[in-house]
């Protein structure tokens, strides 16, 4: 059962072609109940697609198709029949909603299990804003004559070849970041083969030389086929991430405002209706901006909160040992620090006494450090410290450390004193400072003489 709905929209189509080449003039039957029943069960064969598929990529192809299929059904009907004023608007309406939806579409049905990157979206509008407005100003312009601009419809006229275009060079991009993968290929032709449909419509219209129900019609529904049957071929598996290069992006930007320039420096070399898309480019190219530079700031933010204590604002261990693996060509030394007597702390007073305990220990040790140290907070009540200097300078830091801790803390009314027992290893190159900083502290704390120096080879 389920293949029926794969292959009745290709059959319908074969169907519909076969009967317009032996039947060419109008007919109810072929050019409004057939023609329109096509995309009908094309909704159908997505509906009935492979559950691999994304679920908003099944619903929006889905309604791109139902709002050109409604503007579809209202203009063969006025082809047939009479109709209120106005409906001529609603199909056009009905026409305009089936781009956007097909632009959600299009990079959500190619790859499985992929979250969409709102960036690559915004890289796609951009880059095919920016070709767009180009294209209008060099192809569209030399195409259709300017009379179309007196026409009533002047504005849908222009719209959809613009949009078309757009959507051709969005579905490009899929194609070629996809690797020609078959799914991506079978959905570029479909989209091709519906844009060059319109263009070849508009180009028909412009020159008096179109006629409703003839072969050329057939176009679209190709194109829809197309696009229902790519839902039934394989998804990519693989998690390449083949974006828009930078320079096209920056070509697509750098196009705009020199047509703007062009415009405003020399009226009438383009049509106004340019200005449409290449504004819309800019526009696309801040509102991106913004999102990066909201993302970097946010990375770096969380950057930072990722190597920093959340009790004492110090860096933490991580920052460290990050510092440690620059600090081999450095003369200087490694000091680890353990608070002695800590635990009772906490255990009379209470954890929030005890972080109060850390915040003044740091700013004890910060304010006793040479500028340019850097002190960390290990964890627990450890601490680490890089010093810049000759043997005897961080051995001097390091008394001066543990004289910080000579004189009580007074918070909330309880004096509260600790020591701190310090291990100092001056950095001789042989890349194991961390491991015998670690063993002096603890011999510090063993023997109870505060800071004792690491055995130097």
């Amino acid at each position: 059962m389920y293949r029926v709905f794969r292959w009745t929209p290709l059959c319908l189509l074969i169907a519909h072609i076969a009967l317009k080449a032996f039947f060419p003039e109008r007919s109810v039957l072929l050019d409004l109940f057939l023609y329109n029943a096509i995309w009908i069960v094309a909704i159908a064969a997505i509906a009935q697609s492979p559950l691999s598929n994304d679920p908003v990529a099944l619903a929006a192809a889905s309604l791109a198709i139902a709002f050109w299929g409604f503007g579809s059904i209202l203009n063969s009907y006025s082809d047939f029949y009479s109709l209120p004023e106005g409906s001529q608007l609603l199909a056009q309406l009905s026409y305009t909603l089936f781009y956007p939806l097909a632009l959600i579409a299009i990079p959500r049905s190619l790859v499985r299990g992929r979250r969409l990157n709102p960036l690559e979206l915004l890289d796609s509008a951009i880059f095919g804003l920016g070709i767009s407005s180009i294209a209008t100003a060099l192809f569209l312009t030399r195409v259709f004559p300017q009379s179309l601009i007196n026409l009533q419809n002047q504005f849908f006229s222009l719209l959809f070849p613009i949009c078309d275009l757009l959507l051709l060079i969005i579905a490009s991009i899929a194609l070629v970041t996809h690797r020609l993968q078959i799914r991506a290929t079978l959905l570029f032709f479909g989209i091709a083969l519906f844009s060059m449909s319109d263009l070849l419509y508009l180009w028909l219209a412009v020159n008096g030389s179109y006629r409703f129900g003839q072969l050329t019609d057939d176009g679209w529904l190709i194109g829809i086929v197309l696009i229902a049957s790519s839902f039934w071929l394989p998804q990519s598996k693989s998690d390449f991430d083949v974006g828009i290069h930078p320079a096209f992006l920056a070509l697509s930007i750098f196009i705009s405002p020199t047509l703007l320039a062009l415009i405003a420096l020399r009226p009438g070399i383009f049509p106004i209706y340019v200005v449409a898309p290449a504004i819309a480019t800019l526009f696309m190219a801040l509102f991106r901006m913004t999102i990066v530079i909201r993302q970097a700031k946010n990375l770096g933010e969380e950057k930072v909160l990722a190597r920093t204590d959340d009790i004492t604002g110090l860096p933490n261990r991580r920052r460290l040992i990050a510092e440690l693996a620059s600090f081999s060509k450095t003369e200087g030394a490694l000091l680890l620090l353990d608070l002695d007597e800590f635990k009772p702390v906490n255990d009379n007073y209470g954890h929030e006494i005890g972080n109060v305990v850390l915040q003044q220990v740091a700013q004890r040790f910060t304010r006793s450090l040479p500028t340019g140290s850097v002190l960390a907070r290990l964890g627990g009540d450890e601490f680490g410290v890089l010093i810049t200097g000759s043997y005897e300078e961080t051995l001097e830091a390091a008394y001066a450390l543990q004289a910080t801790c000579s004189y009580p803390f007074l918070i909330e009314g309880h004096s509260i004193k600790i020591g701190v027992s310090i291990g100092h290893v001056h950095n001789d190159g042989a890349g194991d400072l961390l491991e015998r900083a670690d063993a002096a502290m603890y011999e510090a704390k063993r023997s109870g003489v505060g800071v004792v120096q690491a055995y130097q080879p």
